[in-house]
């Protein structure tokens, strides 16, 4: 029995739900109490990464972590929220985990915000350049991650998966920005979209977590990205709205290559970001009542009049 230690929300509830129940025995860490669920196949404790305390009265009472999840969602997007979340939250948590060589396998899940824009294909080779402190945080962890794999942790696997944009159930406030005309499509080259299926995302958790050799490094993305606008576009109209306005900025994409994830044996359920969307959608309708789109709710335009003829 393998037991696994998950630290973060949704992408590991779901990751859980896809690892068989007669191999895996699932604990979760999370910082506000949470409420026991019917079918959940987590035990969740309370712990808060930056305190050390709280983190060893929750491990004590955990069997012996085989693999460890670290997916945590920072509350705040501050430089150093994300440093307390990443590395030094990483760094707390691994010191503290008792009978540390019993831990085999360590997945971190971060962000292709590491790499800055770019017009060429982007993949795991590809040298590092974050842009902000998001993606510096999250290099400095992964840095950390494999520093203490070759010290404390000898025998363990770590790998990081690096997502790119999650979508999916719970998870359209792209669409709802369209429709509220809130958001405007770039122009000009360098902007590219990269997203990656909240389900596939987990599926791809639990193929690292059982993966005999894991690369150090992986992208969870789709087959497919899409130029910014071209994707604004297709969205505004499956939401059956305006198409979204154009406005010229600085590039701030790059085209992701998930070659080596699915070379690894996986194959994402959702290849292509404009199918998944789409079933994200009709699932979403179904569930609430219809919303108007901001273009819908003007007034219709009506023509000039007419001059006479002189």
């Amino acid at each position: 029995m393998n037991t696994l230690l998950l630290i973060g929300g949704d992408l590991c509830m779901r990751t859980a739900g896809r690892l068989d129940s007669a191999e895996w025995q699932c604990a979760g860490l999370r910082r506000r109490p949470v409420l026991a669920t019917p079918g959940s196949r987590i035990r969740w404790f309370q712990a808060d990464l930056r305190d050390p305390a709280s983190l060893s009265a929750a491990l004590s009472a955990i069997p012996p972590t085989t693999h460890l999840l670290y997916a945590p969602a920072p509350d705040a997007r501050t430089p150093e929220t994300y440093v307390q979340v990443y590395p030094e939250g990483l760094r707390t948590l691994l010191e503290t985990l008792p009978e540390p060589e019993r831990l085999r396998r360590c997945v971190m899940v971060d962000s292709t915000a590491v790499w800055g824009p770019s017009n060429a294909w982007v993949d795991e080779e590809t040298p590092a350049n974050p842009e902000d402190f998001r993606g510096a945080s999250m290099l400095a962890a992964e840095a950390l991650l494999h520093e203490q794999l070759t010290g404390r942790f000898q025998n363990v696997i770590g790998t990081a998966l690096r997502l790119s944009g999650l979508y999916g159930p719970g998870r359209l406030r792209l669409i709802e920005g369209l429709r509220s005309g809130r958001i405007k499509a770039p122009t000009g080259p360098g902007h590219w979209a990269n997203r990656i299926h909240i389900e596939d995302a987990a599926s791809a958790c639990a193929h690292l977590l059982a993966l005999p050799k894991p690369l150090s490094c992986y992208i969870g993305t789709d087959d497919h990205p899409l130029p910014t606008a071209d994707l604004y576009d297709a969205l505004a109209r499956m939401a059956d709205c305006h198409l979204p306005d154009r406005e010229t900025r600085p590039p701030d994409g790059k085209r992701l290559s998930n070659a080596r994830l699915r070379a690894s044996g996986w194959t994402p359920q959702w290849p292509d970001m404009t199918t998944g969307y789409a079933q994200a959608l009709v699932s979403a309708a179904r569930s609430a009542p219809p919303i108007r789109c901001a273009e819908a709710a003007r007034p219709p335009r009506t023509a000039p009049p007419r001059r006479s003829p002189t």
